[in-house]
């Protein structure tokens, strides 16, 4: 059902609308009502009175599907801190309504006063937080020690469905669970990758998604943050769509890579299930698309083509790292640019002394460049160490 109008106050339709919906429910049997728009709790609320069912909105409905989908207990705890989050928003209104009568999706909320149901919402989340942030913890000290090692990192992200499980299957011979179904990855797992003698860590993230509402991406972050400190983002699209919805889920991704601050991570996009299609169609739509897309690459991960040509260019973007080392006096200006080499570069030993720090690392000659400067400024002493020394 649709109509185009200015959102009613009381039921986001109108109360001709409503009228139709009672109607439509009733002839179909339907148990839910899902809407595309956001809800307001007095509209959900007089639109369940006046069905006699359920009704959730867009937001809702994403945090039911992620529900269904979580099974490590990171995901479901994200998704209980999302959940209880949106219920803070609302929890004064749908208090109120629930004491005039009971509607689907108020259930029993009569018996609570507004402040002391907040508060236990307030508990609950905080208590969650806990828990995601020893989570959180526990994944840095991965991170680090996986620095410590040398490894580079490569992060596939992209559109849900994409086919981001099947690449990183055909990469890592590992067995990730493989769906058509939305949001089948909703916890990122991380494995080893080898080729040309070279060792990098592959990570399987969270699909994105149009209009993903901010408080899932907050909700999420810890997860999705693998993306930030990742050396290259493998960019998964489905080739087999129609052109328009292809430009339009690439640029979702972008958007939603910029929004977690990695925009300046090197990327190349991989344009997957080539295997539906015949080469002339893979021919034509790679031209329309060409300008649109950030360094595109046909493939198929379902039949492993192409898999070699992307490996290369893992390869060319990975091995222009320039390695170096520097140490710089702690003084007040030192932390923060410690804390943005974290971000920009990969560290490979980080000692501190008494007076100094001291650290070895890998990065791209731009950002070595940069790297180089503030040392200088900061009177540190600065060396290259890689066979790429820059004069």
């Amino acid at each position: 059902m649709e109509q185009t109008r200015r959102p009613d106050a009381r039921y986001q339709i109108g109360a001709g609308k409503v009228e139709e919906l009672v109607k439509l429910v009733e002839t179909t049997g339907a148990q839910k009502i899902i809407f595309d728009n956001a809800l307001r709790t007095l509209q959900n609320y007089n639109l369940a009175k006046a069905t006699h069912v359920e009704v959730m909105d867009r937001f809702q409905l994403i945090l039911e599907l992620f529900r269904r989908r979580a099974t490590t207990t990171e995901a479901q705890l994200q998704i209980q801190l999302a959940t209880l989050q949106n219920e803070l928003r609302h929890a004064r209104e749908k208090v109120r309504l629930s004491k005039g009568s009971e509607q689907p999706g108020f259930m029993g909320l009569g018996v609570y006063e507004a402040d002391i149901y907040r508060d236990a919402i307030k508990a609950q989340v905080q208590t969650i937080r806990k828990k995601l942030r020893r989570i959180r913890e526990k994944r840095v000290l991965q991170r680090e020690r996986r620095a410590e090692l040398g490894f580079l990192t490569i992060s596939l992200a992209g559109y849900t469905s994409a086919g981001k499980s099947t690449l990183f299957n055909a990469l890592t011979q590992e067995t990730a669970l493989v769906d058509k179904s939305l949001f089948t990855t909703l916890s990122t797992q991380t494995r080893m990758l080898e080729f040309s003698g070279r060792r990098f860590l592959l990570t399987d993230t969270v699909g994105f998604i149009d209009r993903l509402p901010i408080s899932l991406i907050e909700a999420f972050h810890s997860t999705l943050e693998e993306t930030i400190f990742a050396d290259l983002i493998i960019l998964v699209v489905d080739l087999d769509e129609p052109l328009n919805a292809i430009e339009k889920k690439n640029n979702i991704c972008l958007q939603t890579i910029e929004q977690l601050g990695a925009s300046d991570i090197p990327l190349v996009t991989a344009l997957n299930k080539i295997d539906c299609l015949t080469p002339q169609e893979q021919t034509e739509k790679l031209a329309a698309l060409k300008d649109k897309l950030k360094n595109p690459l046909l493939l198929s991960a379902k039949r492993q083509t192409n898999l070699d040509e992307l490996k290369k260019y893992v390869l060319r973007v990975l091995e222009h790292y320039v390695a170096a080392e520097f140490s710089v006096p702690l003084s007040g200006n030192v932390m923060p640019f410690i804390s943005w080499v974290h971000q920009k570069a990969d560290i490979h030993n980080e000692e501190f002394t008494n007076d100094s720090v001291h650290i070895i690392l890998e990065a791209e000659p731009s950002i070595m460049e940069q790297i180089k400067k503030k040392v200088q400024i900061l009177n540190g002493k600065f060396q290259f160490t890689s066979s790429q020394q820059q004069q």
